[in-house]
């Protein structure tokens, strides 16, 4: 493990600037669909919107919205949209074709030296980001990264050494971990960062590597709006009114 103070250069936890990846095309979300992914909306707002609100609630104010495909569209929402107090949106050019490292990257100069928050533009989760920060900082290294089970997209078949079929499972959740983005990043991350090379791929596997990345597992829920199924699901969870999402850490770690 390398030695690596992730919070030396930060007051606390609210204070962390949030960088959102903000550079997808959204083709797989349907035929027609031109607007850039972060603006694809849920209950009737950009879908950025909600992962900006899910980090505001918990006291995050200061965004940067890390832009691509359509990058003027995705300013224009950003200054229009009614924030809540005190928080902060910039939405930042980073280039059409950038890789994911290379859009961090290319706002080094705006997280001044800072411990910072990173996740994607189009994932929505019951996050407790106090608890993701003290595990980052307890585990002293580079980056930490937040770990999910995702329901399967199938049902499964469970079958016996024998051959014989002996049970169904509707959907279940996946044995295996993903990213499931909400990373915390110290700032010795810009030593692999690469303007080619995607985040998840060279950059976080020679870190994994070195010893230097550390995984936060998230068993609540977590959502990924990837495909037109993905978008219907989550506006029939914000419709319903109970949009997991939009619930806020009380001190105790339950939900409120």
């Amino acid at each position: 493990m390398t030695d690596v103070d992730a919070t030396s250069s930060v007051v606390g936890p609210v204070d962390l600037p949030v960088v959102i990846l903000c550079g997808g095309k959204g083709t797989r979300l349907g035929a027609g669909q031109t607007l850039p992914k972060p603006l694809v909306e849920v209950g009737g707002r950009p879908i950025v919107q909600h992962v900006v609100e899910l980090y505001a609630a918990q006291g995050r104010r200061r965004f940067l919205l890390a832009a691509g495909y359509r990058a003027d569209l995705l300013a224009a929402a950003a200054a229009s949209i009614a924030w809540p107090d005190g928080v902060t949106v910039e939405a930042v050019d980073t280039g059409v074709e950038t890789e994911t490292g290379g859009r961090i990257l290319r706002l080094r100069d705006r997280l001044a030296g800072e411990s910072f928050h990173v996740t994607y533009a189009d994932g929505l989760a019951d996050i407790d980001l106090d608890r993701l920060h003290a595990r980052h900082a307890a585990a002293g290294r580079t980056a930490t990264i937040t770990v999910v089970r995702p329901e399967l997209p199938f049902g499964v078949v469970d079958v016996a050494a024998d051959g014989a079929v002996v049970g169904f499972r509707e959907k279940p959740r996946s044995r295996d971990w993903i990213n499931g983005g909400f990373m915390m990043l110290a700032p010795d991350v810009f030593d692999v960062l690469d303007d080619d090379a995607p985040l998840e791929r060279e950059p976080f596997e020679r870190l994994a590597a070195e010893q230097r990345l550390h995984s936060a597992p998230h068993e609540g829920f977590w959502a990924c709006m990837d495909t037109y199924k993905d978008a219907r699901r989550l506006n029939e969870l914000w419709e319903s009114g109970h949009a997991p999402w939009t619930a806020v850490p009380a001190p105790s770690g339950e939900r409120r």
